[in-house]
């Protein structure tokens, strides 16, 4: 017979204590601190592990110093912050939608980040240009991530959010979306489509401190916003007069917990672009390692760092060639969506 998780109660604040929930969730942290250190230490100038620890304490040499917090620091540090905000977008939408296959890719968001990036980039004259300097990249695809969200969301209400309709909502703007980019494509100046498709495919090259720092800081705001509501999110995944009963304002907060997943899965995008099927693949992961009926938040998050650090870190050394990080992901991803598409048929049978 299943017993249920005893409870800790800690002054007016309670809780469920899930021992087994805790460990997996500092093995991840723990492994994805290991495999940002690797990535660190790899490199045409290789740094043993010891040697990066030791550096990262403030204690290393000059040499080590300047290789790994002047050149390899930004790309690792954009990893773990680009995976920890896919993650938990996608286990943010995936536990709202109360479907498995609700994430930011298939939800369009982004795409909608992309077309708009691919339109600044695609668009010929100086008037674009001097947009593209003065409002940036980065900017344009948050905005574009953010604006599709807002539309997939007031498309699919209707007295309330349904997972089914806001996943086909959300693929039928991704394809409009797809037309868009595809079109841009088609139609631009070689040149500018050649930029366009490096950043399209998903990568962490070039990555700069002022491009990390600002992505860090956003996420963190939004992950503090989101611990917040947090909370209310097993609740949500009741029925709406269910929700009600027990005191919640469902539609309040599905609407801060949605726009905090768009806001981070822009985030991720602005700076790595559109890396593929991290958001879709850490929460179901995380749910089964911790053993969890829906997709935990913090272990999601760690999952997707640490799978975008692996992918980085396999695209750079593993392979014969240098590839972007997004020909990984879209490699493990496009499988393990086979799985759960077949898994949801066997289901319904």
């Amino acid at each position: 017979m299943k017993t249920s998780a005893p409870g800790v109660r800690l002054g007016s604040v309670s809780f469920v204590w899930r021992p087994w929930m805790v460990l997996v969730t500092l093995l991840l942290a723990v492994a994805a601190f290991v495999v940002f250190c690797l990535s660190i230490g790899a490199g045409d100038f290789p740094i043993g592990l010891p040697q990066v620890v030791t550096t990262l304490l403030g204690r290393g040499e000059q040499v080590d110093e300047f290789v790994i917090m002047d050149l390899r620091m930004p790309r690792a540090l954009a990893g773990i912050v680009v995976g920890t905000a896919l993650g938990v977008s996608g286990a943010i939408t995936q536990s709202i939608a109360r479907n498995p296959l609700a994430s930011p890719d298939i939800l369009g968001i982004t795409g909608g980040a992309s077309a708009v990036a691919v339109t600044l980039v695609t668009v010929s004259g100086g008037a674009a240009a001097t947009i593209v300097s003065s409002v940036g990249l980065s900017a344009a695809a948050l905005a574009g991530g953010l604006c599709t969200g807002l539309l997939v969301y007031f498309l699919a209400w209707r007295r309330g959010i349904n997972g089914l309709r806001l996943i086909l909502i959300g693929i039928s703007v991704s394809a409009v979306m797809e037309a868009i980019t595809t079109w841009l494509l088609v139609t631009a100046d070689i040149r500018d489509v050649a930029r366009a498709q490096v950043w399209l495919v998903g990568s962490l090259n070039d990555r700069s401190w002022g491009e990390v720092w600002v992505a860090l800081w956003c996420t963190l705001a939004l992950l503090a916003v989101v611990a917040c509501v947090a909370p209310h999110l097993r609740a949500l995944q009741l029925d709406d007069d269910v929700v009600t009963g027990l005191g919640v304002r469902h539609s309040r907060v599905r609407a801060v917990l949605l726009l905090c997943a768009v806001l981070l899965a822009g985030v991720a995008v602005s700076a790595a672009g559109p890396v593929p099927f991290v958001a879709l693949v850490a929460p179901q992961v995380a749910m089964r390692l911790t053993r969890h009926p829906a997709p935990p938040l913090v272990a999601s998050g760690l999952t997707g760092a640490l799978l975008l650090t692996c992918a980085d870190l396999v695209a750079r050394t593993a392979l014969p060639v240098t590839l972007p990080v997004g020909v990984v992901t879209a490699a493990i991803g496009g499988p393990f969506l086979v799985y759960l598409l077949v898994r949801a048929n066997l289901r319904a049978r």
